[in-house]
C-alpha cells in the first residue's frame, strides 16, 4: 500500500514537470546514459519530442533575453528561439531522438568475397565540446564473407547520418559507426575513415581555417592483412 501511494505520489509530480526531466528520469531509473553521443529515442514516448521542442524554444528564448537580443523588435530575430529549437530537435541532432533507421538486410547469394568501398559519403555533425559544425566526409570499406549480410549502398548512408547527427567527438564517432556496421554486416573486415573540418577550430578559438582531422578505423581482415589495408587506403588517397 505505502508503494502504491509513493508511486501515486512520483506520477502526481511528474505530471507537471517538464518533458525533458520525465525523459531523463525513465533514463536514470533504466540506469542507461544519456551523453551527447547517445541515442534516447526508446525512453521518448509518442507526442513527447514535440513537447521537448517546445522546451527547447522556451529555454532558447532565455538565452537570447540573457544575450540581450530584441526578439520583440528586431525583426531578424523574432522567431530564432522557434528556429533554432526546431534546427537541434529535428535536423542537427535529429540522431539522438528518432529510432535507427529500417536497414533491409539480404544473405550474400553470391560468396561475394571482395573488397568494397563505399564513399564519400558526406558528413554533417556537430562538436560536444562547443556545438559548432563538424562537416566532412567518410569512406567505407567492408571485406564480405559468404555469411555477410548484405545492405544497401544507401543504408550506409542513412546510417553516418543517423550516428552523426548527434553532438559528437570524432574520434569516438568513428568507433561508433564502425561498431554499428559490424553488428549489421558481420563482414571479414570493416575499414572506416573519417575527414572533418571543424568550426570549433576554424569559427572561434585559433581560427585556423585549412586544418581537418583525419582518423581511421580498422577491423578483421584490415588489421591483420597489411595488403587489404593499403590497397583501401590507397583507393581512399586517389579519391579525395
Amino acid at each position: 500500500m505505502f508503494r502504491e501511494l509513493v508511486d501515486m505520489k512520483q506520477d502526481s509530480q511528474a505530471e507537471g514537470s517538464p518533458v525533458s526531466v520525465k525523459i531523463r528520469e525513465r533514463l536514470k531509473q533504466a540506469q542507461k546514459r544519456f551523453h551527447a553521443n547517445d541515442n534516447i529515442s526508446e525512453f521518448i514516448e509518442p507526442g513527447e519530442l514535440e513537447l521537448l521542442l517546445d522546451e527547447v524554444q522556451d529555454k532558447m528564448q532565455g538565452v537570447l533575453d540573457s544575450m540581450v537580443i530584441d526578439t520583440t523588435h528586431d525583426h531578424n530575430t523574432r522567431a530564432t528561439a522557434r528556429r533554432v529549437a526546431k534546427m537541434y530537435v529535428n535536423e542537427v541532432f535529429r540522431g539522438r531522438y528518432v529510432a535507427q533507421p529500417a536497414i533491409t538486410e539480404f544473405p550474400n547469394a553470391e560468396h561475394l568475397n571482395e573488397l568494397m568501398i563505399v564513399g564519400p559519403i558526406t558528413v554533417r555533425s556537430a562538436c560536444s565540446h562547443h556545438l559548432c559544425p563538424v562537416i566532412g566526409k567518410i569512406w567505407i570499406g567492408v571485406l564480405p564473407n559468404k555469411n555477410t549480410n548484405v545492405i544497401g549502398l544507401s543504408k550506409y548512408a542513412r546510417l553516418v547520418d543517423w550516428i552523426m547527427g548527434r553532438p559528437q567527438i570524432q574520434e569516438e564517432a568513428i568507433i561508433q559507426l564502425a561498431d554499428l556496421i559490424l553488428d549489421k554486416t558481420r563482414p571479414d573486415g570493416l575499414a572506416v575513415v573519417m575527414e572533418a573540418s571543424h568550426f570549433c577550430m576554424s569559427w572561434r578559438g585559433v581560427r585556423e581555417m585549412d586544418s581537418k582531422m583525419l582518423n581511421s578505423v580498422m577491423r578483421g581482415a584490415f588489421l591483420t592483412n597489411p595488403e587489404l589495408r593499403r590497397e583501401f587506403l590507397s583507393l581512399v588517397s586517389s579519391r579525395r
